[in-house]
Parts: structure tokens; C-alpha cells; sequence
């Protein structure tokens, strides 16, 4: 028996020497079929695709905000202040993805070359060209840029409309600065809203790994073709935890025509407010299902009035696709340009309707001679502009211009104010605000924002 446990003991030895010798061989050359059948890789795909795929670098600076009493020469002698940097600079790294290789246009985000003062765009061939900025737009986080480049690869763009929960995608781009990196993983849900990450929000998420710096990249599917521009994740640490998301290409391509045109988005106007439709509001309406938008408001003189909508009716789809809540429905209005048509499925006292609204351009501002309330007089009044720290992130309407002497000037309304409410009345945009201001015959409170402090003036 010891002699047999000998004998197998070195034979097991010998075999396993064997193995030790014959595995890195196979290691070294995996087989491009087991029985007959290839392996699954997206290699090939790759290949074609992440030459589309850019790095983007910035390098730009931002104004610090100051409190007034810094700026005071007297206020600063007195308490022997050093002088303090008006600026700082910022330096960025993102993605980007070539939509258009004759043109030179890459897609990418708003917040990649915010305050860029240069953006410099590096291939997959490891070239690298100065990029023109086209436009930005910051209520959707997408921007335009432009290189002067030869051999450029551009990517083939889905129809977004038609992806569908469970497909597979994959996400390209320069997280942490690494360089061009690939994960993959599902489409995990659609039509992502309400998360506060861009003002006009129908995001793809997707636990395909996105870090910083993938910002702008590419999500892809399995035909190579672009789903969407990554543009966020959902992390408490600042990692990848499985929920990442991306803009959707149809809407990115809508800002990009946009952008490409006029250099800056013309965003749609119906003038209608409203709100989500719960389960208790559709029993209240006698409705079956709690999905679509509840018109709670129609401003006077807008396109939503010409069109015949009412208050109370529940908006059900839009341009023949379907509308599960209000962000649903400010979306389709905001996507459009101005002359357009958005054909509406109304519910209105049971029954179905069908109307149809040409959207117009929001009034831009409004002088002394248009604000019909005596107590705003000298008082000149607009949307906040792009250019703000308002822009995207508060509701309301900014004060340009208070001629002194004036009521308003004497309550202390001042030029950069932005009005936030009337007689505690919320202002979503300038229509409603002239809307307000116009019916109110005593005295005005205003809710009011200047710089990170709100407060209420009474004009009387």
C-alpha cells in the first residue's frame, strides 16, 4: 500500500508540472471559438467607435463674490484689509463625442467648458487641436464645440425614442483624467426627471460605471451607435455606485441644431402652469389613471388662452408621446422652437380633446411704459439672462433698471434684484409677473433675491 500511495503521489507531481507548463501557453492564445461557436466581445465594435470619443481639458477663471462693505475704500482702510483676488481659476476635465467629422462638431456638456476661457480637444490618435466654443445651453447641460481637424470619425447617432429599459449600453469617456476608458452595463430607466441635475430633464439612467470626468462622453449601444451624452451620477462619495445618467441624443441633437443656427437656444413658451396628477387628484377628476399634467394656471394673452386650454384640464400626451407628469410636459414645450406647433391630448369633463398651441418666444422685457401698475413706475423688468447665477437655478424676473426718486426706488427695489413672488404669489417668468402686477390695485409686496439673501419690499 506504501508503495502504490508512492507511486501515485509522484504521478499526481508530474501531472500537475505538466499543468504548471501547459497553461500560460493557453493563456497566451485564448481560442476565437469554444465548439464551433465564437466569444462574445464588443472589440470590434470599440474599434469603430472610440475614435468619435474626445478628452476635453479647460483652463478659465470665475468672479468671486464679495460682500459690498469689502469693496468700500473707507471700510477697508479702517480695518487695515489686505487686497482681496477678484478671480480664481478653474481648470476642467471632461468628454466629448463627435457628432459631425466634416463640420468638426463635438457634443458635449454645458458644465465641462463653463467659464472656459480654452478648451483643448485631444483624439483617440493622440492629436490635439484648440476648440471654438458654438453654444451652450445650460438648461439642458449641452454645449457645442468645434475643431479644425482632417480624418475626423463621427459617431452615428440611435433614435433615443425607442430605447427601451434592459438594453445594453456601453459608456465612453476620461474618468478621474485617466484617458479613454470603457465600462458597460443596461439601460436601468427611463425618462429620469425631478432630480435637479439640468433644468429640463428626460434622462436615461444606466449602471454602466460613470465617474468625474466622464461628463460628455458617449453612451453607446451595442451597434455603436450614440444613446446619449453622459452627464451625471448619483453618489454620496463622488464615485460610481450603479446610477449614473445620460441626456438622452434626440434632445441633445434638438439643442445642437439650435446652438449651430442661432448660437444660442430659443426656447418655446405656452404660458400654462401646472402640476403633477396624483391619485387623489384623478379621483377628484374622475380619471382612471394618475399619469399626466394638471393645468393649474393660463396667463392671459399667451398661446395656451389663444389655444382654448383651460385650468383643470389633464394633459395626457403631447406631439403623439405620452405625458406621465408636469416635467414631462415643460419638457415638450421647452425642446420646441418658437413657431412651432404642439398638437395636446386633453381631458376635459370626461371627455378627450385634442388642441393644438403654436408656441411663441417668451417677452424678453418689459419698459416702464409696459407695466401697468403705477406703483413700478421708472421700474424696467426682464427674463434673467443667461449670463446670471439666477440662469437655470431660480424662478423669477430681474430688475435692469429703478429710476430714483421713484416708489419702487424708495422701497429699495434695485437694479439686479430678481423678483421671486407678488403678494406671495410664486413668478415662474415675466408674463406672469405682468399678469400679477397688473390686476393689484394697493400696495405690491415683493418677494425679493439679491445676491444670497431673499427678502420682502412693500411698494406702496
Amino acid at each position: 500500500m506504501r508503495n502504490a500511495s508512492r507511486l501515485s503521489s509522484s504521478a499526481f507531481f508530474i501531472l500537475m508540472l505538466s499543468m504548471a507548463l501547459v497553461v500560460p501557453g493557453a493563456r497566451a492564445a485564448l481560442p476565437g471559438s469554444v465548439d464551433g461557436a465564437p466569444v462574445p466581445t464588443l472589440a470590434p465594435m470599440l474599434e469603430r467607435v472610440m475614435p468619435a470619443v474626445v478628452n476635453i481639458a479647460t483652463a478659465g477663471h470665475v468672479e468671486l463674490k464679495q460682500h459690498p462693505l469689502f469693496s468700500d475704500p473707507f471700510f477697508r482702510r479702517f480695518f487695515d484689509l489686505p487686497n482681496m483676488p477678484r478671480e480664481r481659476k478653474t481648470q476642467s476635465l471632461g468628454s466629448g463625442v463627435i457628432v459631425d467629422a466634416k463640420r468638426g462638431l463635438v457634443l458635449t456638456n454645458n458644465h465641462v467648458i463653463a467659464n472656459a476661457d480654452q478648451i483643448n480637444v485631444r483624439l483617440n490618435d493622440g492629436r490635439s487641436f484648440e476648440a471654438e466654443l458654438v453654444g451652450t445651453d445650460p438648461e439642458t447641460d449641452v454645449a457645442v464645440i468645434r475643431i479644425e481637424a482632417n480624418n475626423l470619425t463621427a459617431l452615428p447617432a440611435a433614435d433615443s425614442d425607442v430605447a427601451r429599459v434592459g438594453d445594453f449600453v456601453v459608456a465612453i469617456g476620461n474618468p478621474f483624467g485617466l484617458g479613454q476608458t470603457v465600462t458597460s452595463g443596461i439601460i436601468s430607466a427611463l425618462a429620469r426627471s425631478g432630480l435637479g441635475i439640468t433644468g429640463y430633464e428626460d434622462l436615461i439612467q444606466t449602471d454602466a460605471s460613470i465617474n468625474p470626468g466622464n461628463s460628455g462622453g458617449a453612451l453607446v449601444n451595442l451597434r455603436g451607435e450614440l444613446v446619449g451624452i453622459n452627464t451625471a451620477i448619483y453618489s454620496q462619495s463622488g464615485g460610481n455606485i450603479g446610477i449614473g445618467f445620460a441626456i438622452p441624443v434626440n434632445m441633445a441633437r434638438q439643442m445642437m441644431e439650435q446652438l449651430v443656427r442661432y448660437g444660442e437656444v430659443n426656447r418655446g413658451y405656452l404660458g400654462a402652469e401646472m402640476q403633477n396628477l396624483d391619485p387623489e387628484l384623478a379621483t377628484a377628476f374622475g380619471l382612471d389613471s394618475a399619469q399626466g399634467a394638471v393645468l393649474v394656471k393660463i396667463v392671459p394673452g399667451s398661446p395656451a388662452e389663444k389655444a382654448g386650454l383651460r385650468p383643470g384640464d389633464v394633459v395626457t400626451g403631447a406631439n403623439d408621446r405620452p405625458i406621465r407628469d408636469a416635467a414631462g410636459l415643460r419638457n415638450q414645450v421647452g425642446l420646441l422652437r418658437v413657431g412651432e406647433r404642439i398638437a395636446l391630448d386633453v381631458l376635459r369633463d370626461g371627455k378627450r380633446l385634442k388642441i393644438a398651441a403654436s408656441i411663441s418666444a417668451r417677452t424678453a422685457s418689459a419698459s416702464p411704459a409696459g407695466i401697468k401698475n403705477e406703483r413700478l413706475a421708472g421700474v424696467s423688468l426682464g427674463e434673467i439672462p443667461q449670463n446670471s447665477a439666477y440662469y437655470g437655478q431660480v424662478a423669477g424676473v430681474m430688475v435692469f433698471e429703478v429710476s430714483t426718486g421713484t416708489p419702487a426706488w424708495a422701497a429699495g427695489l434695485r437694479e439686479g434684484d430678481v423678483i421671486t413672488s407678488v403678494n406671495r404669489q410664486s413668478v415662474e417668468d415675466l408674463p406672469t409677473f405682468l399678469s400679477y402686477v397688473g390686476q393689484i390695485k394697493g400696495a405690491l409686496l415683493l418677494g425679493v433675491l439679491r445676491g444670497n439673501q431673499s427678502a420682502y419690499l412693500v411698494i406702496r
